[in-house]
């Protein structure tokens, strides 16, 4: 039963964390310590359904829970105080870093030049896709309602795509929506949900099942293969795949900081001190629940 409570918590916290563009979920499973076997379980479900059923679906049911639920709160955070709810993630980042670090470097030996250049080529790449314009998209209101059935395998794609990085520590499948221009439409149609319940008037379930359909279509593709890539980086080569994720890890946060200081304009004093303090919370909690899950 505790296992089942841990799946579901570890979950929900995968869920909240893809609601929120560049902060990546599976950076939340390494932190949590559930990542490996989140990878495995996944892989290995046909060898053994029954035992990784009693894994995977309370962890499903937490992603739903987190992604459906948190949603509004995630951007309440985000539109009133952007500074302090990216810096908490930002702090949760940091902390992991050097327990990664560890994975990778080992102790009293140099990094070797192969290693630097396998953990810089990850922070160059999120260097590069940070600088890219965010894709600009219709209002999502009124696009749900127009999408037809090459707009649909549009969706489709785009979800196989952001899956293959929504397992990847440091790639955010949410940002991945976000470039595609499919995010605003994607969180659109994730609290419509409720609305089918509190006001069924205001939405058509069918309009949200062209949009959430072919998207969890593709990233159910997406996860599947790009977990087969992952567990067998992580058997064959655990250093150069930790390297990689170390490399994500760090680019992320330089991510995550350029959008923040971009909008600096007319900040006060006192959201600083308190996205400081947010940041070391964040760090402080990663640093500890990794060290001793990792």
């Amino acid at each position: 039963m505790l296992k089942t409570i841990k799946n579901l918590l570890n979950g929900l916290a995968f869920g909240i964390t893809e609601t929120v563009p560049g902060v990546s979920g599976g950076t939340i499973a390494i932190i949590l310590g559930f990542y490996d076997e989140l990878i495995g379980a996944i892989n290995n479900f046909r060898k053994d359904p029954k035992k990784y059923l009693k894994i995977l679906i309370p962890m499903l049911i937490g992603v739903i829970i987190g992604v459906v639920a948190f949603s509004s709160i995630m951007y309440w955070l985000l539109s009133t105080h952007p500074l302090p709810t990216m810096t908490f993630f930002i702090g949760l980042i940091i902390g992991i870093i050097p327990i990664i670090f560890s994975k990778v470097k080992e102790p009293g030996k140099k990094l070797q030049s192969g290693g630097v250049a396998l953990i810089g080529a990850p922070i160059l790449l999120l260097v590069v896709i940070a600088g890219l314009s965010e894709a600009n998209v219709a209002d999502p209101a009124q696009l749900i309602a127009e999408i037809n059935a090459p707009y649909m395998l549009f969706i489709l794609i785009a979800g196989i795509i952001a899956a293959a990085a929504l397992v990847i520590p440091g790639i955010s499948g949410s940002f991945i929506l976000l470039l595609i221009g499919i995010y605003p439409l994607a969180t659109y149609s994730v609290s419509s949900v409720r609305g089918l319940i509190t006001d069924p008037g205001s939405v058509h379930l069918l309009d949200i099942v062209k949009v959430l359909g072919p998207l969890a279509i593709g990233v159910i593709i997406g996860g599947l293969l790009m977990c087969r890539v992952i567990e067998g980086l992580l058997k064959r080569h655990y250093t150069t795949a930790y390297s990689i994720i170390l490399g994500l890890l760090i680019g992320s946060i330089y991510f995550l900081l350029r959008r923040q200081i971009l909008e600096l304009s007319g900040i006060q004093v006192s959201t600083v001190v308190v996205a400081v303090i947010t940041c070391a919370a964040g760090c402080v909690l990663s640093f500890n629940l990794g060290k001793k899950r990792l």
